[in-house]
């Protein structure tokens, strides 16, 4: 029985060594893909791309009636036409002047720290110029940055105007949250997910929702009751009807949803909605995973723009450029060797000075850091320069418990290994506590080189308490009847 449980820990511990160090690899398309998740670096380690917002310097050309109301569906009009229906045509800048300020600017720079945060990037820098507005932000490069990029210049100004008068009915002061939700669509034979876009209002705003749907309700063409009647006058009466229907349909009332002052829908409704939620179909139903990801992606930038707020300018995208680290990937690579070296002269060190004690040693320091290699992957910590000394730091430390525990082993034959466990454990924890404390609070910062380490040093002692009661004693006691 000592024998197989031995084997068991001496093979589950190579098990876990082998993937951490090298992976697990899967025939996938005519390559070998490695399915272990790989490690999560800060700029100062892989790189970043810099982005640059510049306030949009362009003008957009706006028609406006006698009264100086902006008239809508007016473009393909001719100069002419324009004239004879008293319209004017006139150049109106993104960003008016009075709108250049340094409390606009601080606003836009909020606005997009917020939409970064939405967006999961945990790993960036912003930085504005007082002076003109300008954004410059720093972000690691990976396959989701060209997005966040996208999201990141629409002004995200949304309303529900008047078809015909272009009276604002709502704006983003009214909308309270916005999701992106998912629905099953059949018929036909064909079946499909559909995209939706849910907009759910505040208090007054779903007020206004009810009384918007309620007076621009889709009417419906009044039955004649005279059908019954009909005679030779019949053609007379319904060319009537019909010249009453068309009048009625130029009087239709309309709603036209616009983002940005682009036109996303027009339409009128059916019923009063009186839920407070809006719910848009973003794309088409469909069962095409390529379609459906991208059907989720505008509709998860579109909530997430709406989502933050409307900013008070207009940036447009200035550059966009990859910056290389400092730090090569074979000078990473010559630390990573020096470290191995100095872990293995240790690991030796303890199987001269303890023999069998030091080889169950070496299996229990290698599982844990192995394991710990792991988590450090799938907890999505992201490493910095300070993340990688963290890890050196744990590595230091099993390797002071590991010592302590084997020292106490040899010193006190006549003790119990829980006994000696026990002891080791508690005194050793009890040593590190300001250590402890001081990683909590640093895993609460929110800059990445503190909170890197932090992060780093919280899931290896997290591991080392757990791992060192229920693996490493249990190693241990299989010399218990030595």
């Amino acid at each position: 029985m000592k024998k197989i449980k031995i084997i068991t820990f001496i093979l589950t511990i190579i098990l876990i060594t082998m993937i951490a160090f090298f992976g697990v690899y899967v025939h996938t398309q005519n390559r070998m893909e490695d399915k272990v998740k790989g490690y999560s670096y800060a700029m100062d380690l892989e790189g970043a791309r810099v982005i640059r917002l510049k306030l949009d310097s362009g003008t957009r050309t706006v028609i406006k009636d006698g009264e100086g109301k902006e008239v809508k569906d007016a473009e393909d009009l001719t100069d002419e036409e324009l004239t004879q229906k008293g319209y004017t045509k006139e150049e109106e800048p993104y960003n008016k002047d009075e709108t250049l300020n340094k409390e606009n600017y601080e606003t836009s720079k909020r606005i997009i720290e917020k939409r970064l945060q939405e967006l999961k990037v945990n790993n960036y820098t912003i930085k504005l110029d007082e002076t003109n507005g300008d954004i410059v932000i720093e972000l690691t490069d990976n396959d989701d940055t060209d997005f966040v990029i996208s999201s990141l210049t629409s002004m995200g100004k949304f309303e529900i105007v008047d078809s015909q008068t272009q009276e604002v009915l709502m704006d983003n002061n009214d909308i309270k949250k916005v999701d992106v939700m998912y629905g099953s669509t059949s018929s036909t034979g064909t079946a499909g997910t559909s995209i939706y876009l849910s907009i759910e209002f505040t208090k007054d705003g779903a007020k206004k929702l009810e009384e918007i749907s309620t007076n621009y309700k889709t009417e419906e063409d009044e039955e004649n009751t005279d059908n019954t009647t009909a005679d030779e006058n019949t053609t007379d009466e319904n060319s009537a009807a019909d010249d009453t229907s068309s009048e009625s349909e130029e009087q239709a009332k309309e709603i036209t949803m616009m983002i940005d002052d682009e036109e996303i829908m027009t339409t009128s409704f059916d019923e009063p909605l009186r839920t407070g939620t809006l719910q848009l179909t973003v794309g088409q139903a469909t069962s095409d995973e390529k379609s459906l990801t991208e059907n989720v992606q505008k509709a998860s930038g579109m909530a997430i723009v709406l989502d933050c707020g409307n900013m008070p300018l207009k940036y447009s995208l200035e550059g966009n450029e990859y910056i290389f680290s400092d730090i090569t990937d074979e000078q990473l690579q010559i630390v990573q060797y020096v470290v191995l070296a100095i872990v293995a002269v240790a690991l030796i060190i303890l199987i001269i000075r303890f023999k069998t004690l030091g080889i169950l040693g070496v299996f229990s320091y290698v599982g844990l850091a192995s394991l710990f290699l792991l988590v450090i992957r799938y907890a999505n910590v992201i490493l910095s320069i300070e993340g990688l000394f963290g890890i050196g730091l744990i590595l230091i430390l099993n390797y002071i418990f590991i010592n302590s525990i084997l020292s106490k082993i040899k010193k006190e034959k006549d003790k119990e290994i829980d006994q000696i466990n026990k002891e080791t454990y508690k005194k050793f924890f009890i040593r590190i506590i300001p250590i402890c404390i001081t990683v909590i609070t640093f895993t609460f910062i929110n800059w990445t080189p503190i909170s890197s380490f932090g992060m780093v040093m919280f899931w290896g002692i997290l591991l080392m308490a757990i791992y060192n009661y229920i693996i490493t004693k249990n190693i241990f006691k299989i010399i218990e009847n030595r």
